[in-house]
């Protein structure tokens, strides 16, 4: 009942990653701190990078507890035009950590490979921004830390720009997963809403996200309250932290993570 008081709360003062300042010619704008994203995109001819220094997150099932550790998880983005650009992202190390009882499993190695395209469709200039973001996740992780599957999606971030400088975002997603039996595909449906607020060169966000994975082998749902900071210590150089709780038995119960962004 507290989880669940705590997200009518965020609901009331939440929402997908932070909404920043469109555009981003001068100033960075990233996808990053939250899950979801950002309309913004890499002006054209430059490049960036968007990494976690740290990010652990715990999940306990019954007896179990698993821990996963990702050592840095960089995404570099190639501007391609004034709207688009294309993104790869990859973890060069991950580690999951699982106990039951007495009895330690570690196993340890590269995770998967994303390839993503974003297109703004608005004007930089515009209040509200939206723009699409197809991917596609490559298995390069052994089993264990991914599933040896082809997979892939489809993003929308609406980013807006409210009074008082609050920014509201929202990032609907639909991905086509492999089912956990290996022998077909299904549906995954994912939402985020976040309000931030900007204190000069601070901005503050909370966010609601939610995921429903309808795999034949019985739907999951997810759900966590997140909070989140940045600074934009230089125009090209972004520091950011965040904690996400669980709010129900199938989500992770806390993820923590920090990172930086900056723009060559």
């Amino acid at each position: 009942m507290k989880r669940l008081a705590l997200a009518a709360l965020l609901a009331a003062f939440a929402g997908p990653a932070f909404a920043q300042a469109a555009g981003g010619d001068e100033q960075i704008c990233t996808d990053r701190p939250g899950k979801g994203n950002n309309a913004c995109t890499v002006p054209a001819g430059t490049v960036q990078l968007e990494t976690d220094l740290f990010n652990w997150t715990r999940m306990t099932d019954g007896g179990t507890r698993t821990d996963t550790i990702l050592y840095t998880n960089p995404t570099l983005k190639f501007g391609l035009s004034d709207s688009a650009d294309l993104q790869f992202s990859i973890a060069p190390y991950e580690e999951v950590r699982t106990r039951t009882g007495n009895v330690t499993d570690r196993i340890g190695g590269v995770g998967d490979l994303f390839v993503r395209y974003k297109q703004r469709l608005t004007a930089t200039s515009a209040r509200t921004q939206i723009a699409l973001i197809p991917f596609v996740k490559l298995p390069t992780a052994r089993r264990g830390i991914g599933n040896r599957k082809v997979e892939g999606g489809l993003a929308v971030p609406v980013n807006i720009d409210l009074p008082q400088d609050f920014s509201l975002s929202f990032s609907p997603e639909l991905d086509l997963l492999a089912d956990d039996d290996g022998h077909g595909r299904h549906l995954n449906l994912v939402n985020s809403i976040n309000l931030g607020k900007t204190l000069g060169k601070v901005t503050l966000g909370a966010e609601l996200w939610g995921e429903r994975n309808f795999d034949p082998a019985g739907t999951v749902d997810q759900v966590s309250a997140d909070l989140m900071v940045s600074w934009v210590a230089r125009p090209k150089l972004q520091f950011d932290a965040g904690v996400n709780f669980g709010l129900n038995r199938d989500t992770p119960d806390v993820q923590v993570y920090a990172g930086f962004s900056t723009r060559f």
